[in-house]
């Protein structure tokens, strides 16, 4: 199974189950232009307790391993939980949708699109940056801040206003600031976004 297969197989079964999500992460990155050479598959997920355990299933029939346990608590704490294919090791990360505004605001934004074949939903550019700076700030990971960086080089025209809310009700200009000076490394730094009130 591929990385697209896996993807085809989990948006089935998410679809079948009636379960809103969107692709997020590096192959949303690489929907909008920005691909890399190890792409995940990453997933935001609103299920209800019911759906859930009906998707579970549907994915232990479809031979991936889904911990029925760790998607449980992940729904619980707005969490995370794999499904994995254990002959080729590709692994899909559910996320739950969280509660904040942010999340709210970055799902309700979604847009559908084709994709390997595929019909779904996609993160909108200017939320997949958003989201890959958190994960920065989260983890560190200088690929966020490449990723970033390529999706400014082939997204000109991104909500600036958007994204400046969000990077700073967030708090992640330090995160910005580091994109940004590898997009243009001779120039100065930009202005850090407005405080949030």
């Amino acid at each position: 199974m591929s990385a697209a297969e896996l993807l085809r197989t989990v948006a089935r079964a998410l679809d079948a189950e009636g379960i809103p999500f969107m692709l997020t992460g590096s192959l949303a990155a690489a929907y909008h232009g920005a691909p890399r050479a190890t792409m995940d598959v990453d997933l935001v997920v609103a299920p209800t307790a019911a759906s859930l355990q009906a998707l579970v299933t549907a994915l232990t029939s479809a031979h991936l391993h889904v911990s029925a346990d760790a998607a449980r608590e992940a729904l619980a704490r707005e969490g995370m939980f794999n499904a994995v294919d254990t002959t080729t090791g590709w692994k899909a990360d559910l996320i739950v949708r969280k509660s904040r505004a942010f999340s709210q605001a970055e799902f309700e934004r979604r847009v559908p699109v084709e994709f390997e074949g595929m019909r779904l939903w996609v993160a909108t550019p200017e939320d997949t940056i958003i989201a890959k700076l958190e994960w920065a700030l989260l983890g560190g990971s200088a690929r966020q801040i490449e990723d970033v960086t390529a999706l400014l080089r082939v997204a000109p025209d991104l909500d600036r206003g958007y994204l400046d809310r969000w990077i700073a009700e967030l708090g992640l200009a330090k995160q910005w600031r580091a994109a940004q000076r590898l997009l243009s490394p001779t120039a100065p730094p930009p202005p850090p976004p407005p405080a949030s009130p």
